[in-house]
């Protein structure tokens, strides 16, 4: 998936995954998408339900060896 930026959480654990997606998406423009790398597994479930919370649009994830990537849209 494409994204405009990347932010890389590999070693962070919740809620800092979740902390520095939000810092960084008040930076993007609307429709813009986010790829958040991260390795704590916590990101597959808090990911989703903040992004529906906050209004943004959960696009989708792929896990590769231990490795999370997520992908966020901003609304």
């Amino acid at each position: 998936m494409k994204a405009d930026q990347t932010l890389d959480c590999v070693g962070l654990y919740c809620p800092m995954p979740i902390v520095k997606t939000a810092e960084r998406m008040k930076g993007l423009k609307r429709g813009e998408v986010l790829e958040i790398i991260a390795d704590d597994k916590g990101i597959k479930k808090d990911m989703p339900a903040w992004a529906h919370t906050t209004g943004n649009e959960f696009l989708g994830m792929e896990e590769n060896g231990g490795e999370i990537r997520v992908y966020v849209k901003k609304k």
